[in-house]
């Protein structure tokens, strides 16, 4: 460990892409300052005790690179930036509070439509699915197949609206719900960010529908519950925020 001690990082290892030695920056990992220019405002959080950070890691240069200790919990601010992608991804699906708040805090991520209407076109897809389940005709003629088509199209319609009626209603409820002495308003935006990327459970609706067996309806009642599972940890930590 000659790249910073006990919680160096080590160079062309970590996040997405890594941590690049002599640079001080990674993929999707915010750029945090050398100590010679820190920034004065708190921008990422420590992902053991959720207090405020300024930085991540310092830069010390000629590849020397350390992450940062928490003046709080006296824990590296956060230890994902080491961790490789699938490593998080795991801590994320057995919903461990340090992952979201990586994920959330401590990252940029610009993905958040793309998951959305990803997610929207699997649970589209599983109710079609369901439908031509129920509705057992071979006939081949174009009108059939016509009609077949502007039926997933409704089932994406039915899903978004389903979809924004849910975040509409957590909105409200978190709204209604805060305390009146609060000196924040609610950061709708993040916690927008936090619902779309806790909802990438979905996307295990189709291997549950391609892999079909006796057990497929358990599956997809399993899945639901996970996403509403990982969508209430995303909350939790938004609301921490």
């Amino acid at each position: 460990m000659g790249t910073g001690g006990r919680y160096g990082l080590r160079p062309g290892k970590g996040n997405a892409e890594g941590v690049v030695a002599g640079k001080g920056n990674t993929d999707g990992v915010a750029a945090t300052p050398t100590p010679t220019a820190a920034s004065a405002s708190c921008q990422y959080r420590c992902i053991e005790c959720n207090q405020e950070a300024k930085e991540l890691y310092r830069d010390y240069n000629h590849g020397v690179l350390k992450i940062t200790i928490c003046k709080s919990c006296q824990k590296p601010v956060d230890k994902y930036i080491e961790y490789d992608p699938v490593i998080i991804l795991i801590n994320a699906i057995l919903c461990k509070a340090q992952a979201y708040r990586h994920i959330l805090f401590n990252t940029k991520i610009n993905m958040h439509g793309k998951l959305c209407i990803f997610c929207l076109l699997c649970e589209a897809y599983l109710r079609w699915w369901q439908l031509q389940d129920s509705n057992q005709n071979t006939d081949p003629d174009d009108f059939i197949r016509y009609a077949k088509e502007w039926d997933f199209y409704r089932m994406f319609a039915i899903a978004s609206l389903e979809q924004a009626a849910f975040f509409t209603g957590i909105f409200t409820f978190l709204w209604v719900e805060r305390p009146t002495t609060a000196k924040k308003k609610p950061d709708f935006i993040l916690l927008l960010k936090a619902l779309l990327l806790s909802s990438y459970g979905k996307l295990l609706l189709i291997p549950a529908v391609i892999w079909e067996h006796d057990y497929t309806s358990l599956c997809l009642r399993l899945i639901k519950v996970f996403v509403l599972t990982s969508n209430f940890q995303a909350i939790r930590e938004r609301d921490r925020a």
